[in-house]
């Protein structure tokens, strides 16, 4: 088996990278300003600006000449007159490939953040079999086994009882922390403690541009 190179970068955004290409899943505003630098496909989640940065987007488009985004229909519909075949629209039980990754399409609204505010559009993506799942933000459980879960451990829509048993039901074999732009450093410690103590599989994290080959 091929290892993948996964690097985290800040919040919700991580770069896959195998036999020599390059996917970044959710570059957006609290992102390092590079992240798609290199990236021969973009995956985005959904709209909200932690996940989906626009200008992030076309620079990544732009510096290369052959890379696509693979997206659902509300950000699709912010890029594709800029770049005709190149932007994809996709929605749950799609499937594809991009820069050598197999993608599986699941879920399809954002978690709920209150009552009063309309639930957005939301997609989380299955790479390769189930080596890697990122749902975005939405605690969507895949009709599939899991390796890698991409776990967003701190976010206005949860609570760590949620967060440890999405691990739980989920069941990976490691979880990697996302979403932890707002989770401060004094934080950290409670967090890793007990949803490795209480999730069922083993927790880990990277600190923005770190990297781990599994």
């Amino acid at each position: 088996m091929t290892l993948t190179k996964l690097t985290k970068k800040s919040h919700a955004c991580i770069r896959l990278e195998k036999d020599g290409r390059t996917l970044v899943i959710d570059p957006g505003l609290f992102t390092e300003e590079d992240a798609t630098a290199g990236a021969d496909a973009i995956l985005v989640t959904h709209e909200h600006v932690d996940h989906f940065s626009e200008d992030r987007l076309r620079a990544g488009l732009e510096a290369n000449p052959a890379a696509e985004i693979w997206t659902l229909k509300s950000v699709a519909d912010q890029l594709s007159a800029a770049f005709p075949g190149r932007v994809h629209t996709v929605g749950h039980g799609d499937t594809f490939t991009a820069a050598g990754f197999d993608v599986q399409v699941h879920g399809e609204l954002h978690a709920v953040i209150h009552p009063d505010i309309p639930r957005i559009t939301n997609v989380g993506y299955l790479i390769d079999g189930g080596r890697f799942f990122h749902p975005g933000d939405a605690l969507t459980v895949p009709d599939h086994t899991v390796e890698t879960l991409l776990l967003p451990v701190m976010a206005p829509w949860s609570k760590i009882s949620e967060v440890i048993d999405y691990v739980r039901e989920v069941k990976p074999q490691r979880a990697y922390d996302i979403h932890d732009a707002l989770l401060t450093d004094l934080a950290r410690p409670i967090y890793d403690h007990q949803i490795g103590a209480l999730g069922g599989a083993e927790h880990l994290r990277l600190a923005p541009g770190e990297a781990a080959d599994l």
